[in-house]
C-alpha cells in the first residue's frame, strides 16, 4: 500500500516586536510529513498548505500610565470551539478578570497541595471572589510529590467534591506543578462525567508544557500517566512571579521541556537557549518569560493539529520513553520528571546517533546545554537493561507490540516518531547507560 504525505504550513500573526526572534518554523516553509508508519517534522517547501496560526496580544507600551496593569501575551489553543487562551504575564493573579471570565457557576473547587496552598491559595480565592460574591471558594491540598499521584490521592478529590455537592456547574481549579495539574484535570474529567476545569501552573515543567494540552492522569505502579484521558481546560492562567518561589532543582527540571522543543522542530529557539541558558538559570524575567511563550506558542502548535497524539503531537515525548522507565524503575518522586527526561533525551540522542542519523556534533551540542542547565545527562546506576526494557514495554507509544519512538534525524529541529528502526541500536544504547 503506497504511502501518502500530508503537509502543513504554519505561521504567526503578532502585533508587537518582541526582544528576542520569532521562531523559525514559522517565518519559514516548514512541513510536517505523515505516512502510516512515521511522523517526521522536516523543513521542506510545499505546494498545498493548511494553515494554523497562533496569536499573541502583547505588554502595554512604556509610556502607558503606571497605574494601568500590564497586558498579558496571549497564546491561543486552536481547536475549534473548544479553543482556549494561555495567559502569560507578571502579576496575574492580582488581575481577577482573567480567571473570573472562565469560570462557570458559583462554586469553585481549588486542589492545590501542601508546599504551594501557604504560598498562593489565599491569593487564588480572592482572584476569584473579588467583586464576585456570587462565587464561592472551597479547597482540597493534597500530599505533595510524584509519589502521590496515584488513585487514592485523586480519590481525595472525589470526595470533597461529592461531600459539597458540587454539581455540573462546578469549575475546578489546579493550582500547583504538573502533578496537581495533571490530577485535577483528570479528576474534572471524570467527576460527573465531565466539570470544566481551569489550569494556574506554578512551576516551569508545567507552565511550559504540561498545563498546555489536555493530557491529564495518574500513575500506575507498573508505568507512568497509564490511567487518564484527554480534556482541554477552559484557560491556562501563567503568573510568572509563581517562579520566584520555586527551588532551583525544580526550575533546572522544568527548562529540560524546554530544550526539548528546540531539538524536535524549533532549531532557532534551541541556538537561543544555548546564548542565553544562564539568564533562565538567574530567573531573569524578560529571558523566561520569552522561553515560556515560546515554548507555549510550540505546544499550542502542536496540540491544534493533533490533540490526541495521532502522530506528530507524540514528538513531544522526545526522551521521555526512557525517561519514564527512570521514573518508575527508582520509584515516582526519587527523580524528577525533567531530570528523568534529560537523561532520556541523551539515551534517545546516542541512539539516533547509532543509526547514523545525526551527526556527532549534534550529540555534543545536547551535552552541553544539558550541562548548563545542570540537568543529568545519564540514567541512576541502579537502573538495569532488563528494567528499561520491561516498563518501556507498557509505554503509551506501543502499538501492536511495537516500541515506537521519538528520535532525532537530520539537522537540529528535525526528529521523526517511528518503530523502524534497527533494535541492536536500541540494545547498543541501553548498555551503554546502564551496568546490567
Amino acid at each position: 500500500m503506497a504511502s501518502t504525505t500530508t503537509t502543513f504550513s504554519l505561521s504567526l500573526r503578532t502585533n508587537q516586536q518582541t526582544p528576542f526572534p520569532k521562531p523559525s518554523f514559522f517565518s519559514n516553509n516548514n512541513h510536517l510529513h505523515f505516512n502510516s508508519n512515521n511522523w517526521a517534522w522536516t523543513s521542506v517547501s510545499t505546494a498545498r498548505k493548511s494553515r494554523i496560526c497562533v496569536t499573541s496580544s502583547q505588554v502595554l507600551d512604556s509610556l502607558a500610565a503606571k497605574s494601568e496593569p500590564a497586558l498579558p501575551t496571549t497564546v491561543e489553543v486552536d481547536l475549534g470551539n473548544r479553543s482556549y487562551p494561555i495567559y502569560i504575564g507578571s502579576g496575574l493573579l492580582n488581575q481577577p478578570d482573567y480567571l473570573q471570565r472562565h469560570v462557570h457557576g458559583k462554586r469553585v473547587l481549588v486542589v492545590t497541595n501542601k508546599t504551594v496552598a501557604p504560598l498562593y491559595l489565599d491569593k487564588v480565592v480572592d482572584a476569584l471572589t473579588r467583586g464576585n460574591p456570587n462565587v464561592s471558594v472551597e479547597s482540597v491540598i493534597l500530599p505533595d510529590g510524584e509519589q502521590y499521584k496515584d488513585m487514592d490521592t485523586l480519590m481525595k478529590v472525589f470526595d470533597k467534591a461529592i461531600e459539597l455537592r458540587l454539581d455540573r456547574r462546578c469549575t475546578f481549579v489546579a493550582l500547583g506543578g504538573g502533578v496537581i495539574g495533571d490530577m485535577c484535570g483528570c479528576a474534572a474529567a471524570l467527576f460527573l462525567r465531565g466539570v470544566n476545569f481551569i489550569q494556574i501552573p506554578t512551576t516551569v515543567m508545567a507552565q511550559v508544557d504540561s498545563s498546555v494540552g489536555g493530557k491529564t492522569g495518574i500513575n500506575h505502579r507498573l508505568g507512568k500517566n497509564l490511567i487518564g484521558a484527554f480534556y482541554q481546560p477552559q484557560c491556562v492562567l501563567i503568573d510568572t512571579d509563581t517562579l520566584n518561589t520555586l527551588p532551583d532543582r525544580e526550575l533546572a527540571s522544568g527548562l529540560a521541556e524546554v530544550i526539548k522543543y528546540g531539538l524536535i522542530r524549533d532549531a532557532e529557539f534551541f541556538e537561543w537557549q544555548e546564548k542565553n541558558m544562564h539568564l533562565l538559570l538567574a530567573r531573569d524575567p524578560s529571558a523566561m518569560a520569552y522561553a515560556i511563550k515560546r515554548s507555549c506558542e510550540n505546544k499550542a502548535e502542536v496540540v491544534s493539529l493533533d490533540e490526541k497524539e495521532s502522530g506528530l503531537r507524540a514528538t513531544l515525548n522526545l526522551g521521555h520513553t526512557f525517561g519514564h522507565a527512570i521514573e518508575t524503575g527508582v520509584g515516582y518522586g526519587q527523580w524528577l520528571h525533567g531530570e528523568a527526561v534529560a537523561a532520556g533525551t541523551v539515551m534517545a540522542v546516542d541512539m539516533s546517533y547509532r543509526l547514523g542519523w545525526i551527526d556527532d556534533s549534534l550529540v555534543k551540542r545536547v551535552g552541553d546545554i544539558l550541562k548548563q542547565a545542570k540537568l543529568p545527562k545519564a540514567p541512576p546506576e541502579t537502573v538495569t537493561v532488563d528494567m528499561f526494557k520491561s516498563v518501556m514495554a507498557v509505554d503509551k507509544k506501543v502499538a501492536d507490540g511495537l516500541l515506537r519512538l521519538i528520535l532525532l534525524k537530520g539537522p537540529l529541529g528535525n526528529c521523526v516518531f517511528t518503530g523502524d528502526y534497527d533494535r541492536k541500536a536500541l540494545d547498543d544504547t541501553l548498555r551503554a547507560f546502564c551496568k546490567s
